[in-house]
């Protein structure tokens, strides 16, 4: 077929026809690879399978073959046209590598780290071995430098054994099996296969770039590596997390935050390229590091994911698959060793598996699904490939086979897991753990990621200050306290991080946070002073991504039972729920004393059930107990004993209501007390309740009525004019 002159090899004119020809692949590259992507995941399969396919139909394999002059006219061979494809492939590289460290879960390996360790190192070991073995076995012919065979097998012993916990990911997630025992131990296994894989493989990749392997070399890679992952995971992981927040507090412009974990990502990288290992461990570290922010917001997430899943990784495997020409399966001896590896590394991946999921303490059938599960190469396989070729220890030969077989394992493992899978089944133990898990999964505490007080320097503020530091402490979430200048300047005015020392002092001396294996860190509270009218300075701040807003600010509560105009203001700003604070009573002169003594109305709606969560963080941090109140709609004429014990027994829907209350506060293991009333007014039986447990905190979800000003209805117009103890008020 003939090549229209502008597009032939000579035409244009220098750089412009090479960027006319660049932006052309592109397009090719995107279109092709997401039609055969979203196929592929109408089928079944991941769609990083379709843009892989979809760049060896595009290479030498297919395009090239039916229509060569047009294949070379769009990806011709030129030095500069190929620079500038490898250039966008290498940053996909890095930017897929921190991906995949972001959907690293530490927390989820400890928790069956005995199983996945087990799984991990026995599956990595036997498929290394095999693929090793491979390699010293080759004819001369097939190595590119045969006086490199030992980093041929070595990169062939790392492609054979590694598996994608991409698509590994995928399959648990659609089979619906993520939070099972065996799909905890799949990922969990998987994610360590992916660690300990691009470690050896960065060493590995040290030891080509000085040419052969010994001891100095060797010794220099290992113990940069360590020196380099031991200051990743101490200092590095809070400096990453300072960056992160510092740049989300301080920039205005749109998505400070993508930059500066680009920024983050390249540093490591080059970190690691100058102790002699390559980028990759760099930037699948940065992933790690960055999605242990705990101000890495949903948000920020989907924008990041959106730009690397769009744009670089339909480029990166487009490429991978370009530069593969399975046109070789023409030869009988390639199509049998093609055949060779794909049983080896399936062989060889599954018993190790198996072998390591018996070890671990697992079940056979459980054994079996776990080596289904880790026989999938997909996208690990082909970078670690295109990295082989790229520094001459893989020849084109090779490469095409490799990503031969990332193809296959890949395509088999999702109905073979699928079988295993639908096998298993579900055992007591872990049907209580899945519906504990449902429940905390819709909860309100567990969402919190950033937490926003608004306080001034009056009893409320710091009540305020002292509650908020230790609902963060559940969850060790950060806390930001904006001072709010006092409506009347006090005559000695307190030092500007008092309510930062209450809020700190709570969280801190709180227990460890729910989960326990979750590690035990420092609260991070910070303080920020506003010169600007309240409402407006802490809309300001609320735009920089918080999920509540904790108000103490004098007089909130007004004797006329209605809300402070200014804290209706700066409510009206926050588009999130928000907790209003007044300290009465023992708390009006002492608000960071007192053991706190804590009363939860409930009625079964929504805001009550938030309110009742608030309660119970605050409750297990402080060490105390909760009393919860259900004013019932029986009348008063029943015994107290009735009243008390009904729910245990009954099935109506207060004694539902209570059940889910008490079942909650085992969660957070909160002694519960239970108290119903009928037959008063709701804020009459709190009002009573609390004088009958002489309690100091009243924990009450509200709702906001419509209207000019912030109101929440007779029952809190009621206590506010009338309770004499301190009250939070929990809006949503």
């Amino acid at each position: 077929m003939a090549v229209p002159g502008a597009w032939a090899a000579d035409g244009g004119t220098g750089s412009e026809h090479t960027v006319a020809i660049f932006i052309a692949q592109i397009i090719v590259l995107l279109l092709v690879g997401r039609l055969l992507g979203e196929a592929a995941q109408r089928i079944g399969q991941p769609a990083v399978m379709g843009q892989l396919i979809a760049g060896i139909l595009l290479g030498p394999s297919l395009f090239g073959a039916v229509l060569p002059d047009l294949q070379q006219a769009l990806f011709p061979k030129t030095v500069e046209q190929k620079s500038m494809l490898d250039a966008v492939s290498q940053l996909g590289i890095l930017l897929l590598l921190l991906v995949t460290g972001m959907e690293t879960d530490m927390s989820l390996i400890r928790q069956v780290r005995r199983a996945a360790f087990s799984v991990s190192v026995a599956g990595i070991t036997v498929p290394f071995a095999c693929g090793f073995a491979l390699g010293e076995l080759l004819p001369d012919a097939m190595v590119p430098d045969p006086g490199k065979r030992l980093l041929t097998s070595l990169f062939l012993g790392v492609a054979l054994s590694i598996s994608s916990v991409k698509i590994v990911a995928v399959v648990v997630r659609e089979m619906n099996f993520m939070r099972r025992n065996v799909g905890q131990v799949i990922l969990a296994a998987a994610i360590i296969d992916d660690t300990i894989g691009w470690i050896i493989m960065a060493m590995v990749f040290g030891l080509a770039l000085h040419g052969g392997v010994d001891a100095t070399t060797l010794a220099r890679s290992v113990v940069g590596t360590l020196i380099f992952l031991a200051a990743s995971f101490t200092l590095g992981r809070r400096l990453v997390a300072f960056l992160i927040r510092w740049t989300n507090d301080n920039f205005v412009s749109d998505a400070p935050v993508i930059t500066m974990i680009i920024i983050v990502m390249g540093l490591m990288a080059l970190a690691t390229h100058f102790i002699g290992v390559h980028t990759v461990l760099g930037a699948f570290v940065a992933g790690i590091l960055v999605g242990q922010s705990p101000i890495l917001t949903r948000h920020i997430d989907e924008q990041l994911r959106g730009l690397i899943t769009a744009l670089f990784m339909p480029i990166f495997f487009g490429l991978a698959g370009l530069s593969a020409d399975l046109s070789i399966l023409r030869d009988p001896a390639l199509v049998a060793l093609g055949l060779g590896l794909v049983g080896i590394a399936s062989l060889g991946k599954f018993a190790g598996a198996f072998i390591g999921g018996t070890i671990g303490g697992l079940s056979l059938r459980e054994s079996l699904a776990l080596a289904c599960g880790m026989n999938a190469r997909g996208s690990t396989e082909v970078i670690v490939a295109t990295i082989g070729l790229s520094i001459g220890v893989l020849d084109r030969t090779l490469f095409s086979l490799i990503v031969a077989m990332a193809v296959i394992t890949t395509m088999a493992m999702p109905p073979m897991l699928r079988w295993a899978l639908a096998r298993l089944p579900l055992k007591p133990d872990e049907a209580e753990r899945l519906e504990r898990e449902a429940r905390e999964a819709r909860g309100f505490v567990p969402r919190l990621e950033r937490l926003l007080v608004a306080a001034d320097d009056s009893a409320s503020g710091k009540l305020a200050s002292r509650l908020t530091g230790l609902l963060a402490s559940a969850r060790r979430v950060p806390v930001t306290i904006v001072k709010v200048p006092a409506a009347v300047a006090p005559e000695q005015p307190e030092p500007a991080d008092s309510v930062k020392a209450i809020a700190q002092e709570a969280a801190d001396n709180a227990p460890p946070p729910v989960p326990d294996d979750k590690p035990v860190v420092p609260a991070d509270i910070t303080t920020r002073t506003i010169t600007v009218p309240a409402a407006e300075g802490i809309a300001a701040e609320a735009k920089k991504g918080y999920d509540l807003l904790a108000l103490g600010i004098d007089e909130a509560l007004q004797e006329d039972g209605e809300i402070n105009p200014l804290v209706g203001a700066i409510a009206a700003g926050f588009e999130g729920p928000t907790a209003i604070v007044a300290a009465r009573g023992p708390h009006a002169q002492d608000p960071a004393g007192y053991h706190l003594n804590i009363l939860v109305p409930i009625n079964g709606t929504s805001y009550a059930a938030r309110a009742s969560e608030v309660a119970l963080a605050i409750a297990r941090a402080q060490r105390t107990s909760v009393t919860v109140l259900f004013v019932s709609q029986q009348p008063q004429g029943l015994s107290r004993q009735q009243r008390l014990g009904r729910h245990l027994g009954t099935d109506n829907a207060e004694d539902a209501i209570l059940r889910h209350f008490v079942e909650l506060a085992e969660q957070y293991e909160v002694p519960v007390r239970t108290a119903v009333r009928g037959g008063v007014p709701p804020a009459a039986a709190i009002l009573q309740q609390i004088r009958r447990g002489d309690h100091n905190l009243v924990v009450l979800g509200v709702s906001p009525r419509t209207g000019d000003a912030l109101s929440f209805g007779p029952i809190v117009a009621a206590l506010s004019a009338q309770c004499q103890r301190s009250v939070m008020f929990v809006s949503s």
